[in-house]
């Protein structure tokens, strides 16, 4: 029966392949930066490959923002400014703490990286720690959707972000200096925002760069009931069953409306300095990035009340709390980050460039019950990288590098849900790839250890993890191209896999984790074809990966201190999946253009030991859009149709479908100038929407309409 189920859904992928030859298909160029035409198709994916790989010629699903698309795509988190590209969701853990969601996959399998190197914070510790990172400032981001282990290591299993920030500068600024400030306002949460940033060039060879950002919001709106439909509906069933439950609330109306404890103050500065030269570059940035955000519903529910947990069963005196007594949950977390990057353009032996890319962060994350800390978060660690891109030989082309880190983790408090713990990683690994028009081929491998050290329990454990993959694609002419990629990954289980056990107040679950878990082992394929240039443009990808003993949080259904047990378990699973996209020029001449575009992504994932659903996944999602773009004027007005999600895992209730419609207006006022105003509605129809991929999903939706206005000037 799953091998037929199985057939039945690749044969459903496979006739949405068919389409794309009948569909106009937008190319990812297009979403990269607006004031380029589609047509374009030489844009470089800088994280894919130490090379530089045209996006043409990525094999695996791959996107990138900047310029004003960017600038749309501007929200409190990352995972809610990514979340409109193909493949990509998020945690939606409120306004101060999204990660994106790739694929299906989250936390620990996807990296978020900051030039390259990891963002070296508690973000994928849990879903309520924020990245240390925003866009604010950003130049561009890219994502890689699909395992990248051989570049990044096993933590890229389900895939990357690579935020490129221009805090270390590389080139000289054109006439001396550059830069630009930005000031923006957003209607649903009163949002303040301000950021700046500026290149110059000093006496001789030297580059200064300077930025910063502030932003501030109150609590959001929402439309509606901040519970929902279906959480509604299972409490008063358990209410009809309960003669015992607290009268004084029976009749109370749900809460709706405003988002208590759900404003964020976000603030950050860089400085950077590069020496540019002829042989290349070398330079250095330190930066302070700071945010306080409440959680609106961590261990209470979204209504404000409080609700009391049984305590029938023992426990030591050190876990029996009181958890329906404190406070509203407020987080703040800093960081301190110093980066080191440079290029060196000098040939020696085999290699025609050396990059070198080092980072080190001091990270402190603090949780708040009420006025009193209740758990602090610490991550003191370091990532360095070198890489050495080959002289070509031929046709054949390649890198090679080495890879390591260090993590030093401890949480502090009462319910500090994990021990100390020290985590050593060191890889090496190789790319190369053979162009035999109008065929390539391509591979590589990875070679990693990894050693999670906790001395206060006495644990010590080490994985070597090797990963592979090869590919191979073909030029069909007239724009065309068609590839396969094939992988072997493996992953080794981080210290809270490992280690958990402990209350956590912001997810108010009890995490446990399992200290025997093994490697993942991943075997995958991505089928693509793509289309550049011409009227019509876009792409499809579609994706299997099969898991052996993946690791995932599983409500077990126990409780332990008044919590709900989240057990990390590993078992076998399988996850595939289509991603659509689409454009076509409708009209075009030297003063108007006319694009239609359209997106599609579906992901299914499955638990292979007994054929149920994997908890939180992403419903199939469906986005269609127009573009009108005069000399000084672009708008764009779109619908997102979210469907229903159902397959639902143990104890995780169901998602309803949302239809999303938003839109905006870009104006170049002064046509010599770099001025550009944004006016930008989001959820115009104030839409209830709920993610399947939150842990919150049924406490608190999304934020409702939402009008938002910006000015850029660059310089």
């Amino acid at each position: 029966m799953r091998q037929v189920r199985f057939a039945r859904g690749m044969a459903l992928a496979a006739v949405m392949g068919g389409m794309f030859t009948a569909l106009p298909v937008m190319a990812q160029e297009q979403m990269a930066d607006a004031s380029s035409t589609h047509d374009r198709v030489d844009e470089i994916i800088v994280t894919a490959s130490p090379m530089g790989t045209r996006q043409f010629d990525i094999l695996q699903g791959a996107s990138s923002l900047s310029g004003e698309a960017l600038d749309r795509a501007l929200s409190t988190t990352l995972g809610e400014a990514l979340d409109r590209l193909p493949g990509v969701s998020q945690t939606a853990f409120g306004p101060g703490a999204s990660r994106p969601v790739i694929r299906g996959q989250g936390g620990d399998r996807i990296r978020i990286l900051s030039g390259g190197i990891g963002s070296i914070d508690a973000s994928s510790t849990s879903p309520d720690h924020a990245p240390a990172l925003d866009l604010a400032t950003a130049r561009r981001v890219e994502v890689l959707r699909g395992p990248a282990t051989l570049l990044y290591g096993n933590n890229a299993m389900g895939g990357v972000v690579n935020v490129l920030d221009g805090r270390i500068p590389i080139a000289e600024p054109k006439d001396g200096a550059d830069g630009f400030v930005r000031l923006g306002l957003g209607s649903n949460a009163d949002e303040r925002s301000l950021a700046a940033a500026v290149d110059a060039k000093l006496s001789g060879p030297f580059v200064l760069h300077l930025d910063g950002f502030w932003r501030r919001t109150n609590d959001y709106k929402v439309p509606g009931f901040l519970e929902s439909r279906a959480l509604r509906a299972a409490e008063d069933h358990d209410h009809d069953h309960d003669h015992d439950h607290d009268h004084e609330h029976e009749n109370e109306e749900p809460a709706r409306g405003r988002v208590a404890n759900s404003d964020l103050t976000q603030k950050g500065a860089t400085a950077g300095l590069s020496h540019i030269a002829d042989w290349g570059f070398m330079g250095v940035s330190v930066s302070r990035f700071k945010s306080k955000y409440g959680i609106a519903a961590g261990h209470t529910h979204a209504d404000g009340h409080d609700h009391d947990h049984d305590h029938d069963h023992d426990h030591d005196d050190d876990h029996d709390h009181d958890h329906s007594e404190e406070g509203p949950v407020r987080i703040g977390l800093a960081q301190t980050r110093v980066d080191l990057m440079g290029e060196i353009n000098q040939p020696f032996a085999l290699f025609q460039t050396t990059r070198i890319r080092f980072g080190w962060a001091d990270y402190e994350h603090k949780e708040f019950e009420g006025d009193e800390v209740g758990t602090r978060f610490l991550n003191t660690g370091w990532e360095g990288r070198l890489e050495f891109v080959q002289k070509a030989f031929g046709n054949l082309s390649g890198a090679m590098g080495v890879q390591a880190s260090k993590r030093d983790f401890e949480a502090i408090g009462e319910e500090a849900f994990v021990p100390p713990s020290d985590t050593v990683q060191m890889g090496v690994f190789t790319l190369q790839r053979l162009d035999l028009a109008p065929f390539a081929l391509e591979g590589g491998f990875r070679l990693e250890q990894q050693e999670v050290k906790a001395d206060s329990i006495g644990f010590d454990r080490d994985f070597t993890t090797f990963s592979v993959s090869a590919g191979a694609s073909r030029q069909l002419g007239n724009g065309w191209m068609t590839g396969i990629s094939l992988s072997r990954t493996e992953r080794a289980p981080n210290a809270e896999e490992l280690l958990s056990d402990g209350p956590h107040l912001a997810t108010s679950t009890y995490e446990l984790g399992d200290p025997t878990l093994g490697k993942e082992t991943a075997l995958g394929v991505e089928a693509t074809i793509r289309k550049s240039g011409g009227p019509v443009t876009g792409s499809i990808n579609l994706f299997l990966t099969d898991y052996g003993d993946f690791i995932y949080e599983r409500f077990t259904g126990a409780e332990d201190d008044g919590l709900p047990v989240a057990q990390f378990t590993a078992t076998d699973a399988r996850f595939w999946g289509v991603e659509l996209e689409a454009a076509a020029t409708l009209l075009r001449n030297d003063s108007l253009a006319v694009i239609w575009d359209a997106g599609l992504d579906y992901v299914r994932a499955t638990d292979r030991s007994n054929d149920t659903p994997l908890p939180h996944i992403p419903a199939l999602s469906l986005r269609t859009g127009l573009g009108v773009e005069l000399s000084s004027i672009a708008a764009h007005v779109e619908m997102v149709w979210t469907d229903r999600q159902k397959r639902t895992a143990g104890f995780e209730l169901p998602t309803d479908s949302s239809t999303v419609f938003n839109a905006s207006v870009d104006w170049h006022p002064f046509p010599s100038q770099d001025i550009t105003l944004l006016l930008e509605g989001r959820n115009l129809t104030n839409e209830e929407v709920r993610y399947s991929t939150s842990f919150l999903k049924d406490m608190l939706p999304q934020p409702g309409r939402d009008i938002r206005v910006s000015m850029r000037a660059g310089f």
